[in-house]
């Protein structure tokens, strides 16, 4: 709504810019030179029109979950006049009607946009259609982005205090015709601040350095493309609510716009690719290695129908921009106090159609330098002390989170245990680690094309195949790169076959043809055409299953195939293997890790992750026990199978014997019996004050056991197994519980009872007591 200012008082614009600087571009912003204000200069023409917002942390701190390079809001917003105001309206993006129905009159019923900010117009231009605001409060403010998140209450954790307006201040304009970037330290004050650490330099003041990014709505050529629930992409969730469907969904994927230079050919160049660049921050030797994994994607691209899609490139060390411009998309590094990810890929996109407008990845150096210098650090591992009585592992997730970096980094150092184990060649070591780090990047450059995880992907290849070099290095090790696998260490070292994969899997293959095939004009014909892809779906190499599918801790989903630090289409079997492995490495701690000269830390931390690795092995068989295997091909689908099929008896019972044998046993822990001495910690400081040194083995060893009681017993296991006896499955509560209270006690029947099987038994009768309903919960 449009009016004349009410006052009669004549303020010009020009007058009141008289002391800024301009940013002149997509939006006009400026910056007063004497006090720091910023202005916004608005056309009548940005009036009611949509724009994109999206803003990036640029610098924080990461136990305040604002780190470097975390993508955070990315809305769609209108700038209106209502009187002398401007307002910003973020509009809500997750419900279509068709225009052609009625119901599309009632389109805005009970659907409530959010009115960010509204702002006093301050000067205005008639004859040009121009106003003048304040825009301080806009950039340096919470409106556009809420940074500090809501504190619980009674909550001991740090957090952020009250947003300081006068220290807070603007570091950056960029302005370009299609986007305008501030970046903003926000300071926060906190007189009676808790916690902190090392990283936060004061804990009642703290800056975060954040960018906020406008950009223009893209052109209406980007074509969306639909979600299917067969194949793994992030997308934007819409409701068509004039449709009659049960599952009324019009969610479309996101992914960038490609488009061919020749058309007519099968496979064309892009008019304009996917261009990376590597942050000239990079370590020299990392360099080639990244480019090599970025446009080793080029495969998959080309049976898409694009050659040559993706170009990977280094940022020139003359360059005069920075990784936030918006334009670039960079593969950043940063060595963090506190790493909050080893890698991550993240994504901004149009959340109309899901068009990717660009993208970042961030590398932690120390997910490298660890493994270089085979120094173990736990912070990010689950392992925050090396012989903490419990694992601390978090169970809230975001989907589009990537903790891909911190599994493989303890998959990465147990690997390296082995290697140093069996005497391995420097080559060997580097080949180790180049591995590694280029399926990092391959797996965060899928994230940034739109590809969330797989986690059923590890089960492509029988354990016999693992080690057949010929095979992996021409199909891929696993079926999709977007897994976090186990890392592939052979039990016989001269059998070794590749650690880690090296090339996109025959699902990422059809996950991006699916995604970015050419589409026809046609709309019958192109559904017709997306029919075709996902009817290939079923196909065993191509199966699909995300975070929400994943059983990675106790009593969360169904599928044990759909896991995390799993590895071969038989996890049992590998996973028996892994303990033997573990077992065997233990012998050699003590040779390869007690040296003249040193402390025990490396010997600490080696039998830490060696005791991570057990404690994975565990929990991978322990999801077959009242697991149900899930299959998402349609009704009527070629190779479809039921939705819904129990594990078999046979595998069921075999999990529970492998966990009795390597888990449960009295001697379960005998292989590590010759470290325990030794398991000192280097002294730092106090760092020992408040708590008591020795090794507290028995609280660690039961809490690998705990971890996997807590998924067999657990409510959601339980009554899974009762119900899915109504459609196969035939190992019964009662059946798995007696033999699970044999594995607990019936070794001990003729001998005496040490202290791990004291312990599992306590536990174990412990919880039986709560789920009669005997306990003190009761």
């Amino acid at each position: 709504m449009s009016a004349p200012a009410p006052s009669d008082k004549k303020v010009s614009i020009a007058s009141k810019l008289k002391s800024s600087v301009a940013s002149d571009g997509l939006m006009k912003v400026y910056q007063d030179t004497v006090d720091g204000k910023l202005y916004l200069k608005l056309s009548a023409d940005q009036f009611n029109k949509e724009f994109i917002y999206w803003s990036y942390a640029e610098n924080g701190v990461a136990r305040v979950g604002f780190n470097r390079g975390s993508f955070r809001a990315n809305e769609v917003f209108v700038i209106r006049r209502y009187f002398d105001h401007i307002q910003f309206e973020t509009q809500n993006t997750g419900y279509y009607f068709d225009p052609a129905s009625a119901l599309s009159k009632a389109s805005e019923a009970n659907i409530s946009p959010a009115v960010l900010l509204s702002e006093k117009i301050v000067a205005e231009d008639r004859a040009k259609g121009e106003v003048l605001i304040d825009a301080t409060s806009l950039f340096l403010g919470e409106a556009l982005d809420r940074v500090k998140a809501p504190s619980q209450p009674g909550s001991r954790q740090f957090g952020l205090g009250s947003l300081s307006k006068t220290k807070s201040r603007v570091v950056k304009l960029r302005s370009y015709p299609e986007n305008t970037d501030v970046v903003v330290d926000l300071v926060y004050d906190n007189p009676n601040a808790v916690g902190g650490g090392p990283d936060v330099t004061d804990a009642r003041y703290v800056t975060v350095r954040l960018q906020h990014s406008i950009l223009a709505m893209p052109s209406a050529e980007f074509v969306p493309r639909r979600d299917d629930p067969r194949v793994g992409y992030f997308g934007q969730q819409i409701n068509d609510m004039t449709s009659p469907k049960a599952a009324n969904y019009r969610d479309v994927i996101n992914r960038w716009s490609l488009v061919k230079k020749d058309t007519e050919a099968a496979v064309s160049e892009p008019v304009k690719p996917i261009t990376w660049w590597i942050e000239n921050t990079t370590p020299l030797e990392f360099r080639p290695i990244i480019q090599r994994a970025g446009e080793a994607w080029n495969e998959a691209f080309e049976q898409a129908g694009f050659k040559n899609a993706i170009v990977v490139k280094v940022q020139p060390d003359t360059a005069t921009w920075d990784a936030g411009d918006v334009r670039y998309n960079v593969l950043r590094w940063t060595s963090s106090p506190f790493p909050p990810f080893g890698g991550y890929g993240p994504s901004f996109t149009n959340p109309r159609t899901g068009e990717i407008l660009g993208a970042d990845i961030m590398l932690e150096y120390v997910f490298v330098a660890n493994r270089l210098k085979q120094a173990a650090l736990f912070n990010n591992l689950g392992l925050v002390d090396a012989l903490a009585p419990d694992e601390h592992v978090s169970e809230g997730h975001d989907h589009a989170s990537c903790q891909a970096g911190q599994y493989l980094q303890q998959s990465t150092l147990f690997g390296m245990q082995a290697l140093a184990a069996e005497g391995a060649s420097e080559e060997q070591k580097q080949r180790y680690l180049e591995e590694s780090l280029f399926y990092l990047i391959l797996h965060e450059m899928g994230h940034t094309f739109g590809l969330n995880h797989n986690m059923k992907a590890s089960q492509l290849h029988l354990p016999k195949d693992l080690h057949n070099r010929e095979l992996t290095e021409r199909v891929g090790l696993v079926g999709s790169v977007m897994d976090y696998p186990a890392v592939n260490v052979s039990l016989d070292p001269s059998k070794q076959g590749q650690y880690f994969t090296t090339k996109p899997g025959p699902y990422d293959l059809w996950a991006i043809t699916y995604g970015y095939s050419p589409s026809l004009p046609d709309a019958d014909a192109e559904e017709a055409r997306l029919q075709q892809i996902l009817a290939r779906s079923t196909e065993p190499a191509l199966t699909f299953g995300n975070d929400a599918d994943d059983m990675r801790s106790p009593g969360k989903a169904i599928d044990p195939r759909v896991n995390v630090n799993d590895m071969s289409g038989d996890a049992i079997t590998y996973s028996v293997e892994r303990f033997q492995l573990v077992n065997k490495l233990y012998g050699t701690l003590l040779s390869n890790y007690r040296k003249d000269g040193q402390s025990y830390q490396e010997l600490v931390q080696a039998y830490a992750i060696l005791g991570g690795e057990m404690n994975n092995a565990a929990a991978a068989i322990s999801r077959y026990i009242g697991g149900v295997y899930v299959e998402r091909g349609f009704n009527g689908q070629p190779g479809a199978k039921d939705p819904f099929t129990p594990v078999s008896l046979a595998d069921q019972k075999r999990a529970m014997n492998a966990l009795r044998t390597h888990l449960f046993a009295p001697n379960a822990f005998d292989a590590a019996a010759p470290v325990w001495k030794y398991l000192q910690q280097q002294r730092r400081g106090f760092g020992f004050f408040s708590q008591t040194e020795d090794p507290k083995i028995h609280d660690r060893s039961l809490a690998m056991q705990r971890n996997v009681l807590a998924h067999v017993l657990h409510p959601a296991v339980m009554k899974r197994l009762t119900d899915s006896e109504l459609y196969g499955n035939q190992y019964s509560v009662v059946a798995m519980t007696a033999d699970l209270t044999d594995a607990v006690f019936a070794a001990d029947w003729t001998s005496s009872v040490n202290g791990f099987r004291q312990n599992l038994q306590l536990d174990y009768v412990d919880r039986l007591i709560d789920i009669a309903g005997l306990g003190e919960k009761a």
